[in-house]
C-alpha cells in the first residue's frame, strides 16, 4: 500500500482504499501556518494520484479541526510576490479537494475558522460533530476569503445566506449548518468518525469511473465559474494583505 509522511499532516489508508488525512497541530487546534499548508496540498495531490485510494476522509486531530491562521506563526506578507505566494499555496489545496478526481469526507471536529471553515467546505460530504462551530472572521480583518467559497458557499446554501456568513462573520453552530444545507449530516462527537468511516465504504464499494465522472460534472455543472472565483478571490486577498490596516486588525484579534 501506498504511503505518504508530511510534517503537520497525518496520511493512512486502509484495505478498502479509504485514507484518512488528518491535520496534525493538536497542540495549535491545528492552525494554518505555511507548513500545514503545504503539507495538505501535497497530501491531497498524492491522494489524488495515487492508485491505491478510492476515497478520501479529512479531519483534525485533537480539540479542534483547523482554528484558522495561527497567529503565533503568522508572517505577514511584506511584499505582492510573497503574497501571492501565500494565498496560492491556499487556493491550491481547494483546487485539489474540489477539483481532484477522488471524493472527500469530512470530519469536522471543533472549531473550523477561516480557511478551516474553507476546507471544510471544500469536502464532498461535510460531516459536523454536535459541538463543532464555524465562521469567517476575513472581513472584520480586513482580508478576503479563499477556497473558492465566494462561489460555492452560495450554491450551497443562496446568496443572501452566504452574504451573511461572508460579511458579518457571525458564529455558527453544526446544527444551524446542518439547517441550511452546509453540514452534510451533525452527528455525536463519539460518532463522527464512524460516520465518516461508513461514508467513505459506501464510496470506496462504488465503481470508480461512474462516482469520479459524476463528482467531476457536477461540480462543472453546479460551479461553472470556479476557477474565475478562486483568481478573484487571490487578487482579493493578496490587496488585503498589503494593506497596513490589515496589519493593526490581525494583532488585535
Amino acid at each position: 500500500m501506498s504511503e505518504f509522511r508530511y510534517d503537520t499532516v497525518l496520511s493512512a489508508l486502509d484495505e478498502s482504499g479509504i485514507r484518512t488525512i488528518t491535520l496534525n497541530r493538536p497542540d495549535s487546534l491545528n492552525a494554518m501556518n505555511p507548513q500545514l499548508i503545504a503539507d495538505l496540498g501535497r497530501a491531497v495531490e498524492d491522494a489524488n494520484a495515487d492508485p491505491a485510494t478510492r476515497v478520501m476522509i479529512l479531519t483534525g486531530a485533537g480539540k479542534a479541526f483547523c482554528a484558522g491562521d495561527d497567529r503565533r506563526e503568522h508572517v505577514h506578507p511584506e511584499t505582492e510576490e510573497q503574497a501571492r505566494i501565500l494565498v496560492d499555496a491556499i487556493q491550491r489545496v481547494t483546487r485539489a479537494m474540489v477539483l481532484g478526481a477522488k471524493p472527500v469526507v469530512g470530519a469536522i471536529n471543533g472549531w473550523a475558522v477561516g480557511g478551516g471553515f474553507e476546507w471544510a467546505i471544500n469536502c464532498d460530504f461535510p460531516i459536523w460533530a454536535e459541538g463543532a462551530r464555524g465562521f469567517f472572521p476575513e472581513v472584520s480583518l480586513n482580508l478576503f476569503v479563499t477556497g473558492a467559497v465566494s462561489t460555492l458557499l452560495p450554491a450551497l446554501v443562496g446568496l443572501n445566506k452566504a452574504r451573511e456568513m461572508l460579511i458579518f462573520g457571525d458564529r455558527y453552530s453544526a446544527a444551524e449548518l446542518g439547517e441550511i444545507g452546509l453540514a452534510w449530516k451533525v452527528v455525536p462527537e463519539a460518532e463522527l468518525m464512524a460516520e465518516a468511516q461508513q461514508a467513505a465504504r459506501r464510496l470506496a464499494a462504488l465503481p470508480p469511473l461512474s462516482l469520479r465522472a459524476m463528482k467531476r460534472v457536477l461540480n462543472a455543472a453546479a460551479l461553472p465559474d470556479i476557477h474565475r472565483a478562486l483568481q478573484l478571490e487571490t487578487d482579493a486577498t493578496v490587496a488585503g494583505f498589503l494593506d497596513p490596516e490589515t496589519t493593526r486588525r490581525l494583532k488585535e484579534f
